[in-house]
């Protein structure tokens, strides 16, 4: 900001604690990072971020990441005339030149990818769900209310733990994380998009996806009051757009076809009427081989890539 009140960048940095202890870590994240394109203007910003969490005692600077699951992570570096998917990341195409002039190197890239409804579906998805399903006793059941979704928190919460907190670089979940997660997605979920694998009754693999609503948020500039609140609601009824926003399986289950019916089900469920035109398949770890090896067999074009950077103090 300058003596006119003019502001000119943000940036916010945070101690999570819990991240911290889980994975034995001094880090901070940086996340909310805005800037005019002026590297000094990045500089003053991240000096003082520096300065506190050295405060902190902190010595590892981790980001774009912020503190919640659904906060979108990483700095967007290709996929800039895209529309950005609901609570992904967008930034201008300056901010990764300003990043990286600050010391900041790469730790991973974030693949995001879209399907169309008239892609060509491989029928070995459904021959290998169907022999899963025949061999070794997984099933999916539909979930057809926001009831039922409730009904199953606890299983998902459970999973996101057991498949996705460590190797993701995440915290574990706990009651009151899942608690305001529920709160954001519920009102505007799809039951049929929500599926839970389970293997005699013991739930062992999860996808997540809903509408997409972000043009909701356009619309109504972020602002959730008086009645933003309603063109979102609005829209979860009649978008066109899916986002699948998180997919596992646990340890002792992957590799045995369970990824097949997950994404089998979920082709079902859409196909069922013409609501659904296409989806994103948000924010898919490089290092998370298998699952990109499986997603490429859906004719799915990675068409954004996100990289989250490191630097140590």
């Amino acid at each position: 900001m300058d003596d006119s009140g003019q502001v000119f960048g943000r940036l916010t940095v945070a101690n999570n604690h819990r991240y911290n202890d889980f994975h034995k870590s001094k880090t901070a994240f940086f996340y909310y990072f805005e800037t005019v394109n002026d590297q000094t203007v990045a500089d003053a910003l991240f000096e003082r971020g520096f300065d506190w969490t050295r405060q902190q005692g902190l010595n590892h600077v981790l980001g774009p990441k912020g503190l919640t699951v659904l906060d979108g992570f990483g700095l967007l570096i290709k996929g800039f005339d895209h529309q950005a998917a609901f609570g992904q990341a967008y930034n201008m195409d300056y901010y990764p030149a300003l990043i990286e002039a600050l010391g900041f190197t790469k730790v991973k890239d974030i693949f995001t990818g879209r399907l169309d409804r008239d892609l060509k579906w491989p029928e070995k998805f459904t021959r290998a769900a169907n022999l899963v399903e025949e061999k070794i006793g997984f099933t999916a059941p539909e979930l057809h209310t926001k009831k039922e979704v409730r009904q199953v928190i606890k299983d998902f919460q459970m999973l996101y733990n057991e498949s996705l907190a460590g190797p993701a670089g995440n915290a574990p979940l706990t009651d009151e994380d899942m608690a305001n997660m529920v709160s954001q997605l519920l009102w505007i979920a799809d039951p049929r998009l929500v599926k839970i694998i389970y293997k005699n009754d013991q739930p062992i693999g999860w996808i997540l996806a809903y509408p997409d609503v972000g043009r909701a948020l356009q619309k109504c500039q972020g602002r959730i009051l008086p009645l933003g609140w309603l063109q979102i609601l609005l829209e979860s009824k009649r978008s066109k757009w899916i986002d699948f926003n998180g997919i596992g399986i646990i340890e002792k289950y992957q590799r045995l076809g369970g990824t097949a019916i997950l994404y089998s089900e979920v082709y079902k469920s859409v196909m069922k009427d013409n609501r659904y035109e296409h989806g994103e398949m948000l924010q898919m770890r490089e290092e998370n081989i298998n699952i990109l090896l499986e997603a490429s067999n859906l004719e799915i074009d990675f068409y954004k890539t996100h990289r989250q950077y490191e630097r140590n103090l």
